[in-house]
């Protein structure tokens, strides 16, 4: 009985693919796909090809090396085995195709332009898809040696200006390698990356309510068109890792926030954020970089931290002290608790608005010289913004001016201004004719109070304390005010010994150190002014023999047993003649004259001295 068998079919495969050029090495594969154990046999055209010279012949395998046009042609296979079937048939021939010309590729760039510093460009190394595929080598500023071996693009990234330079590519497949020739030379221009500069007006801290502007700048000479990206890592209950992005203004400005993630990264696309009416989640650190069109990106910036707190609050403070005779110089300095940038401020008095500008501007009202109209509850606010923010009223702040010639005295007994508590002390309210109708006031911890058991102008204080710390004064029954005196009571073992008066140019200042229970002076202490050590004295006592403005200061006292508080030494200047003058002239101008008359009788008969000059009244100076 006969079998019939169908003959399986040959066929070719070539490696590289078509087309190959001059001196590659080529592979042709014979495949047959059913049964084994063949013998192959290789033909061009009709000839039946056996290894020789650049042709060999292993098992299906033809290879062609050093491959020339004269390899050109259709090759095909066929196979012969032992059983049945005991041949294959042939398949279509293949043709190879063998190109005399080496190829090149193209080296091309993306972004073609100049590439910043800390970017990343992409090099594409060209080659004809036709004619299959290569892998791409690639060198830089020189031929050799190569450098990578890549598919086709490679990733550049620009950490330095030395990153630039002159780069080539070339092609290569098979094996051994068959390299195409270099690519033209591509220069790579690198510029450093600008940096982005975030500021925020009118402040990094600011107070819930206010508008708040965040700006991204990037200073670069190129005419470059950039997109702003910011980044936004909150601060308030976010959850981790979360991310949201926006591109527009209201998303930028709050939207994304409220989604309420932890260090949740906003990324917004405008060069300015723009908050009104700021709250608390607005809180965070505030990043932004610049994006060019070819999607070069700046370096980003340093972090802002924007700190939202609750309503600005206003606070007065007077220096040198919130007592004054008048003709004296004191200034009232109204502060933003946390904040310093951008306020304006205004001044009331007794709740009337001050329109002052030249007393009141930077903060500071500023009284030279004070005069008795200027006693009042002083209150400030501060404002900045548009639209304008303001802060709450600060709390109330007196200030006292009393007169040069005021006739009516507060009189402390003992006279000092810092005592010890459990103490005692006697006031009393004393006229140069009369102390009828005055009585004792003082203002201790924002109140003012009159002594409820009052003897006469007269009380005292049989054990004081603490809380007896504050400013007493001398009141008529018409609300006329006479003579502050700024009076301490310390609870510590030492207390600094000073007039309660203003000591006047040229006088001698004396300064005790007193220790507690017996009032003596302290054998050893230091005396400090303004913080810093003056003296040092084994006698418990300090003197300064002629006294001058610059000895204006806080002054203190400290021993082993302790450390005083702190007393405000004011300096006045001498009384002119001029200013007696005045006086007399306030209390008689009769009297004035006969003064006048008598010192021009004095002069007519005193020698001339060089000194004489200085204290003489002239014609005019009496012509008041």
């Amino acid at each position: 009985m006969s079998m019939y068998y169908n003959l399986p079919t040959s066929t070719v495969t070539v490696t590289p693919d078509r087309p190959v050029f001059t001196g590659e090495t080529v592979d042709l594969k014979c495949v047959i796909k059913t049964y084994s154990d063949w013998s192959y046999e290789w033909y061009k055209y009709s000839v039946k090809l056996h290894t020789s010279g650049r042709y060999t012949v292993n098992t299906h395998t033809l290879t062609i090396r050093g491959v020339t046009e004269s390899d050109q042609g259709q090759y095909w296979c066929k196979g012969q085995r032992d059983g049945r079937p005991n041949s294959s048939t042939s398949g279509s021939a293949v043709y190879l195709s063998v190109k005399d010309l080496q190829p090149k590729p193209e080296l091309t760039s993306d972004p073609a332009g100049a590439a910043l510093t800390g970017n990343t460009v992409t090099l594409s190394c060209r080659m004809d898809p036709s004619t299959g595929d290569w892998d791409s080598y690639w060198y830089k500023h020189t031929l050799n040696p190569e450098t990578e071996k890549k598919k086709t693009n490679y990733s550049l990234k620009i950490d330095s200006v030395s990153d630039g330079g002159q780069y080539w590519c070339r092609a290569g497949r098979g094996k051994p390698v068959y390299y195409t020739q270099y690519s033209d030379a591509l220069w790579v221009n690198v510029t450093e990356s600008p940096k982005a500069v975030v500021t925020v007006r009118p402040d990094g801290r600011v107070f819930r309510g206010e508008t708040v502007s965040l700006r991204c700048d990037i200073k670069w000479a190129g005419d470059i068109e950039w997109t702003y990206r910011w980044e936004i890592e909150g601060t308030n209950n976010w959850d981790r890792n979360s991310a949201h992005r926006c591109t527009d203004q209201d998303c930028c400005t709050g939207g994304a926030n409220k989604q309420k993630h932890r260090n949740a990264v906003s990324l917004c696309s405008t060069q300015e954020l723009n908050i009104s009416n700021v709250k608390y989640f607005h809180s965070g650190n505030y990043r932004c970089r610049g994006e060019r069109s070819d999607s070069q990106k700046s370096n980003i910036s340093d972090a802002v931290t924007l700190t939202v707190s609750a309503e600005a609050q206003a606070s007065v403070r007077v220096s040198p002290q919130p007592w004054l005779t008048e003709g004296e110089s004191g200034t009232l300095i109204c502060e933003v608790s946390g904040s310093s940038t951008g306020w304006t401020f205004s001044w009331f008095r007794d709740h009337d608005h001050l329109s002052d500008s030249s007393r009141g501007a930077g903060g500071s009202y500023t009284l030279s010289p004070a005069a008795l109209q200027h006693t009042g509850v002083y209150t400030c606010r501060a404002e900045r913004g548009r639209p304008a923010y303001y802060t709450h009223n600060s709390s109330a702040h007196t200030l006292w001016i009393t007169g040069v010639s005021a006739s009516v005295s507060l009189v402390l007994k003992p006279s000092r201004s810092q005592h010890f508590s459990s103490d005692s002390l006697s006031l009393s309210c004393e006229d140069q004719s009369n102390s009828a109708g005055w009585t004792v006031r003082r203002y201790t911890d924002k109140h003012t109070q009159t002594f409820a058991k009052q003897t006469g102008s007269s009380c005292v204080i049989a054990s004081l304390s603490t809380s007896d710390t504050g400013v007493y004064w001398c009141e008529s029954e018409s609300g006329e005010k006479r003579r502050p005196r700024n009076i301490t009571v310390h609870d510590g073992e030492v207390i600094l010994e000073s007039s309660v008066d203003p000591v006047i140019e040229g006088e001698t200042l004396t300064l005790h150190c007193l220790h507690r229970p017996t009032n003596s002076p302290i054998l050893s202490a230091d005396f400090y002014k303004d913080g810093s050590l003056i003296q040092n004295q084994t006698t418990g006592e300090m003197s300064i023999t002629t006294v001058s403005k610059s000895h204006e200061g806080f002054y203190y006292c400290k021993t082993e047993r302790g450390q005083s508080l702190h007393s405000w030494i004011s300096v006045r200047g001498q009384i002119s003649v001029f200013h007696i003058l005045s006086f007399l002239l306030a209390a008689s101008p009769y009297l004035l004259a006969t003064v006048v008359l008598l010192y021009k009788c004095y002069r007519a008969r005193a020698p001339s001295t060089e000194n004489q000059s200085q204290y003489a009244v002239t014609e005019e100076e009496t012509s008041i």
